[in-house]
């Protein structure tokens, strides 16, 4: 596709149907309405016509589909768009679509990759990821220009492009958080569970319109979000994307949120953006907080007897009542011999076969699917093929994707364009393949290879939620309008600030706060790296000369008011040893081995560079009858006691805009939020013994672990694990002060 889509693009109006937009007249007209052609026969068929049911239209389809076409569909992986491409020249004429080839490898494994032309016209992908963050318009016209090309294709199917969320403010990080401060920007959902439990689940509804409207602007159908994950391990690096540790408002949430962003209770609709939800079936459970994208995190530990059913299970079950369009199940897989006994929520003992979630049959097939009632289908998370193959490692390629697909019922296959390996996958049910290669043990035939019912039963199901989508009648949008609705609409940006300011939560308070007028005041922030730290100083003091009256040196301050932003390990690699949440620089901690039991051998770990200071900040200024305030960016259940001892005042926030922590500080706005998870007292409740064991068990949430914590741990309250502050108050889930 040469020209810009926009610019050629024709949609014809049905008085009481879908509009049909086209750039090159795929149209036809009959009784008085106008459908897509979408074979550019000139006849109408049932798949043309929007009047029968999505399902009935992705069967009439899929029956006329080449064998290449449905292979294309079944996988989706990351795509670029023309801003990655340094050389001008290899873009389109348009400027949106990158058309030279690239050759590398990713986190996911190394692969050849075409233009985006021979991406979609010749290996029929349909399906990509979006990581990169451009500005509405570009966005607008990069996923215009797609649908332009495939239009040209014998069969039009649309291009559906998908992302992490993007409406909430946070750090980016690759995978988790790809995109921040185009769209409206939210607290974390950390901070909307913080703001939700003080305030109301109205939050929520506001909350999905804005993200249904603003992507939908855009053209933007498919979101892999949100996480239904439980906190129950805090060293979960994963933990920042969850809306805390409470099953039953996580369920709360989802029951709102999923017909919010797809736009009723039974599905998506015209104006709706897909959801996947993850990760199935609960990726809080992590054993010592190990994350699955790397080996020592690949099993799931359920050391307490009904911890799946009590805690994890609940909000998928939501989900499929909901009916969310796709759930995603995670990389990890259960441990029998780690387990105590579990149960669905049918009441059925679980099966606790050694596969990753996408390739275990009984989880996916028997429990989500039969017991729980889910209707939509399964999106795999990233990278199952190659790297992240827990309990497959013995299969090869083809036989991964033949066992996900055929044997276990997996959909669409995120990673790679692995479609030679899906092709070989085909091929060897009828090539006789294994007369002259061994069966791996354990496994048959019939369970590895992709059979074309397979491939026709996966390729229904994403069709299906297209046609739900209105996106074969109109998949294009005007840039101009994206624009207006995701960057000048005042009213989701104040609605998403106003939550902002719901989500600070304070946790301690003398009586220093709210902040008296006229008063000199010291800030500072605090970060893992040193080079953050500065930055962010700076940029706050710049931020707040016009609203408090600044000094240069805690000698001179009534006030110092501190940010704490720690940070801890990576999700893509495991640290030496057990994932850090003091708040610490330098300290001292275990190695482990690749078993994840803790060694002998030590290593240093700083999760917030300076915080020695903050104990010299605090003497400084309280020698001169001044108080310290601080505020800590809550985004793992971090451990306190190096920084609360020495505050008058704390708040908690979760990704929260400064400014709007400032408000609540300065009292112009009542401090509402409510914890969403509970902070760690400290090393002695997160102890892992020789076995690996942890002393306060990783399947449980932080407020239920007292119940399992031995007796000697525990106060003359009965507490062990909330951190307990020097005002006597424990951080736990739902704590908070007010004025």
């Amino acid at each position: 596709m040469a020209k810009k889509a926009i610019d050629i693009l024709k949609v014809y109006k049905n008085e009481n149907g879908p509009d049909i937009s086209t750039t090159n007249n795929r149209v036809i007209e009959k009784d008085g309405l106008y459908f897509k052609d979408i074979d550019g026969s000139g006849e109408l068929k049932p798949f043309d016509d929007w009047r029968l049911s999505p399902s009935e239209r992705a069967k009439a389809l899929l029956d006329t589909l080449t064998i290449d076409e449905k292979l294309g569909q079944i996988f989706i992986s990351d795509w670029r768009t023309a801003a990655k491409q340094e050389d001008k020249t290899k873009l389109d004429e348009s400027g949106y679509l990158d058309e030279g080839d690239f050759n590398g490898k990713t986190i996911f494994g190394e692969q050849n990759l075409p233009s985006t032309s021979v991406l979609l016209k010749d290996w029929w992908a349909r399906h990509l990821i979006l990581r990169e963050n451009p500005n509405p318009e570009d966005l607008t016209n990069y996923l215009n220009q797609l649908n332009a090309v495939a239009e040209e294709c014998e069969h039009f199917i649309p291009v559906q492009v998908v992302s992490n969320s993007r409406n909430e403010n946070g750090e980016v990080v690759f995978g988790m958080n790809d995109a921040s401060g185009v769209f409206a920007a939210w607290p974390g959902t950390l901070g909307i569970a913080a703001a939700v439990r003080g305030d109301s689940l109205d939050i929520i509804d506001r909350f999905g319109e804005c993200v249904r409207n603003q992507w939908n602007a855009a053209g933007l159908r498919k979101g892999y979000m949100y996480m239904a994950d439980v906190i129950s391990d805090p060293r979960w690096q994963r933990s920042y994307g969850t809306f805390g540790e409470d099953p039953k408002l996580i369920c709360d949430i989802f029951e709102r949120l999923i017909p919010a962003v797809q736009g009723s209770d039974e599905g998506v609709t015209t104006d709706g953006v897909a959801m996947t939800v993850k990760h199935f079936p609960g990726g809080g459970a992590r054993e010592n907080g190990f994350d699955p994208h790397y080996s020592m995190g690949q099993w799931n530990v359920y050391a307490t007897e009904g911890s799946l059913e009590k805690y994890h299970l609940p909000a998928f079950q939501v989900a499929a009542y909901k009916n969310v369009s796709s759930v995603m199940p995670y990389y990890s897989k259960p441990s029998k011999e780690k387990s105590k006994s579990q149960h669905s929520l049918k009441g059925s003992e679980v099966d606790m076969k050694p596969y990753g979630f996408a390739f275990n049959k009984y989880f996916i097939d028997d429990m989500l699917r039969n017991e729980m009632g889910f209707k939509g289908y399964i999106n795999s998370d990233t990278g199952i093929v190659h790297n992240m193959r827990w309990g497959v490692e013995m299969l090869d390629e083809p036989e991964r994707i033949g066992f996900a697909v055929n044997h276990v019922g997996v959909d669409l296959i995120s990673g790679l364009f692995d479609i030679e390996y899906g092709k070989e996958a085909l091929a060897r049910a009828t090539n006789n393949y294994y007369d002259k290669h061994d069966v791996p043990e354990g496994f048959t035939k019939e369970q590895l290879v992709l059979t074309p019912e397979a491939l026709d039963r996966a390729v229904l199901r994403t069709l299906t939620e297209m046609f739900a989508l209105g996106m074969f009648e109109n998949p294009y949008r005007d840039p101009e309008n994206a624009k207006k609705v995701i960057s000048d609409t005042e009213s989701y940006w104040k609605e998403a600030m106003d939550v902002h300011r719901k989500s600070v939560v304070l946790l301690k308070n003398d009586g220093t706060l709210p902040l008296q007028a006229n008063k000199k005041v010291y800030v500072e922030c605090f970060h893992k790296k040193p080079e953050d730290a500065e930055k962010s100083t700076e940029a706050l003091r710049n931020a707040l000369k016009d609203r408090l009256t600044l000094t240069d040196t805690p000698e001179n301050a009534d006030y110092a008011i501190l940010f704490a932003n720690p940070s801890s390990g990576e999700y893509f690699n495991a640290t030496p040893g057990y994932l850090e949440l003091d708040l610490c620089e330098d300290k001292v901690v275990v190695n482990v081995d690749n078993e994840g039991k803790p060694t002998e051998e030590t290593h240093k770990e700083t999760t917030l560079y300076g915080v020695n200071r903050i104990k010299e900040i605090s003497e400084t200024v309280h020698a001169n009858g001044g108080k310290v305030i601080a505020n800590v960016n809550v985004t793992l259940a971090w451990q306190l006691g190096n920084l609360e001892p020495y505050v008058d005042a704390l708040t908690a926030g979760f990704d929260t805009y400064p400014s709007a922590v400032i408000d609540v500080m300065k009292g112009e706005f009542k401090p509402v939020g409510k914890m969403p998870v509970t902070l760690p007292r400290g090393d002695e409740v997160l102890k892992v013994n020789k076995d690996g064991v942890c002393i306060s068990p990783n399947d449980v949430p932080g407020y239920d672990k007292d119940k399992y914590i031995q007796d000697s741990l525990k106060d003359e309250n009965g507490k062990a694990y909330a951190y307990r502050d020097t005002a006597g108050n424990y951080y736990e889930l739902d704590f908070s002060l007010s004025y």
